[in-house]
């Protein structure tokens, strides 16, 4: 049914430390690990997802025998898709301009 590297889309059933706990159809259950979540160190996985959250990611491993898919969410997404889809990032994308814009005055006033 599913390969490695289709695209799911599931539902965010629970959070813990370690990963992110996705319900894929009336058979399969998924967890995205913390590893998986992103390529920049994750001290909240909270910051980036919310319970009930809508989320898509990829099959990165299958097992068929317990109906449980290893899921990722790193690298799925252009950044500018990754931002506007992501809480966490909100902020960045919010004020980045902002910031910079205060950098670079700081720059050229020296």
């Amino acid at each position: 049914m599913y390969k490695i590297g289709d695209t799911i889309k599931g539902k965010i059933t629970g959070i813990q430390k370690y990963g992110i706990f996705v319900a894929v159809d009336n058979e399969y259950t998924g967890l995205i690990h913390i590893s998986e979540i992103s390529n920049a160190f994750v001290k909240n996985i909270e910051d980036y997802i919310s319970p009930d959250e809508l989320i898509e990611a990829r099959i990165i491993e299958i097992d068929e025998e317990n109906k449980h898919l290893k899921l990722s969410i790193k690298n799925f997404n252009s950044a500018e898709e990754f931002i506007n889809a992501k809480r966490g990032f909100k902020t960045l994308k919010e004020n980045l301009k902002p910031w910079m814009d205060e950098k670079l005055a700081e720059i050229n006033s020296k």
